[in-house]
């Protein structure tokens, strides 16, 4: 049984988290998500949607056979439990596939990590693209 661990924000749930989520459930027999802390998103604007919300919206989808919140102090704590043959990470992840893989060895964690290359095309396919055509519709830019 190959276990896949996927990981994100997932504010404002678009085709692009869809497609990302089922490319990764494709590489494996179950997938696992780990939706990002509020506290622990620092690379981007905090989402808007509160992180229970993010976290009941991704476990409904039928892809997914498992979702929690991440770790409020460490990132790879719930990695560690999960205990993932593949980490698959979205197209435009931040992350540096060889440098994750290096800090999971250093932790004791052996899994592959995994670029899905799959990316949905279109006007509002990024939460970022979805808030400028609201703040657009309602007059205001941002």
């Amino acid at each position: 049984m190959v276990r896949v661990l996927a990981t994100g924000t997932f504010d404002l749930l678009h085709p692009g988290h869809l497609l990302y989520l089922s490319k990764a459930r494709a590489l494996g027999d179950e997938l696992f998500v780990i939706v990002a802390r509020d506290s622990m998103i620092k690379h981007k604007p905090k989402p808007i949607v509160p992180e229970k919300q993010r976290l009941t919206m991704v476990q409904a989808l039928r892809m997914v056979d498992a979702a929690m919140l991440g770790s409020e102090t460490d990132m790879f704590l719930p990695i560690r439990e999960i205990k993932p043959d593949i980490i698959a990470l979205g197209k435009n992840q931040f992350f540096n596939e060889k440098e994750l893989e290096a800090k999971l060895v250093a932790r004791g964690i052996e899994a592959k990590v995994m670029r899905v290359q799959a990316f949905e095309q279109g006007e509002l396919c990024s939460s970022a693209a979805i808030i400028r055509k609201v703040l657009e519709r309602n007059g205001k830019s941002n």
